[in-house]
């Protein structure tokens, strides 16, 4: 585990006095002024609270507690996505149940998961956070959801070797790799079908790396407080395991500290109409919530 992490996990002792707790790191705005926070469970009231920070749990410098905690629903209180990268990179087709949904619905002519990675990417102006709202643009009639585990790099990382991946990385989150399949099937770099503004939902937080249980979490997908059982899986069945994404990619393209890689979405997506509600839940990290507008 490299410094940075180890003295994340130690500022993190020293507020929380408690037993084994996943770490997780929140971006928070406080009457419109965006800082950073430890999420911390309250052993009294069961509740989860930010806990604020000073520094930047991105750089070099020293990050530890300013003392000062808020509650989730406290006034001028608002969840930001936990982290603006300066990029985002999306791998599709990286489940088999996926790759032959795509196909049964007519939205791809392979049968199968392609052999070699597909890799895609989304600008940083594409991201939101939680209860954000996700704006179906004009230009398109077929909104899709995909609900994934994110990854967020905690260090530069170039040429990384699969062995060493996973000490690059800081921790995870959900991601709702919010796609125009319509435009998708017109557009060969999927620019605007998977880059459009609000088409990376991040959140609510990030858990830890060494919190996560990453080699088996399980998603799932809520649509208006139902279950879409179709769109649920496990990273156990990942096609390419996010230590050979993070090698791959880094060796074409610098991951910088805040970089985000989205996994794969594990089986079925579906369609999205003005006003539903999306809500992606990975085990170990929690739920993330936007609701989708009328541009």
């Amino acid at each position: 585990m490299d410094g940075r992490i180890c003295s994340l996990r130690v500022a993190l002792c020293v507020t929380v006095r408690a037993t084994l707790v996943a770490m997780r790191i929140a971006r928070f705005s406080l009457n419109d002024t965006p800082r950073y926070a430890f999420v911390q469970q309250d052993q009294n009231d069961g509740k989860d609270y930010l806990v604020e920070l000073d520094g930047y749990p991105f750089g070099a410098g020293e990050v530890k507690p300013t003392g000062k905690r808020y509650a989730l629903d406290a006034d001028g209180v608002r969840l930001l996505s936990p982290v603006i990268p300066s990029k985002v990179y999306g791998l599709a087709k990286n489940y088999e149940a996926h790759a032959q949904f795509m196909h049964e619905t007519g939205h791809s002519e392979i049968a199968h998961a392609p052999e070699n990675m597909v890799i895609f990417t989304k600008p940083s102006t594409s991201v939101i956070g939680p209860d954000d709202p996700i704006v179906y643009p004009a230009c398109s009639k077929d909104m899709n959801f995909e609900p994934e585990v994110a990854v967020v790099m905690g260090r530069i990382a170039k040429n990384v070797p699969v062995e060493k991946a996973m000490d690059y990385v800081l921790g995870f989150t959900c991601v709702n790799d919010v796609t125009l399949r319509d435009l998708q099937g017109i557009d060969p770099t999927w620019t605007r079908a998977k880059g459009f503004d609000t088409s990376c939902p991040l959140g609510p937080w990030i858990v830890m790396r060494d919190d996560l249980n990453w080699r088996d979490a399980k998603i799932s997908f809520t649509l208006n407080g139902e279950d879409v059982p179709l769109a649920s899986g496990t990273t156990a069945n990942l096609i390419h395991g996010i230590p050979e994404q993070i090698a791959a990619i880094s060796s074409f393209s610098t991951l910088l500290p805040g970089d985000v890689i989205m996994t794969g979405t594990p089986n079925a997506s579906g369609h999205l109409d003005p006003g539903d509600e999306t809500i992606v839940h990975v085990e170990g990290i929690g739920d993330l919530r936007n609701v989708v507008v009328r541009a």
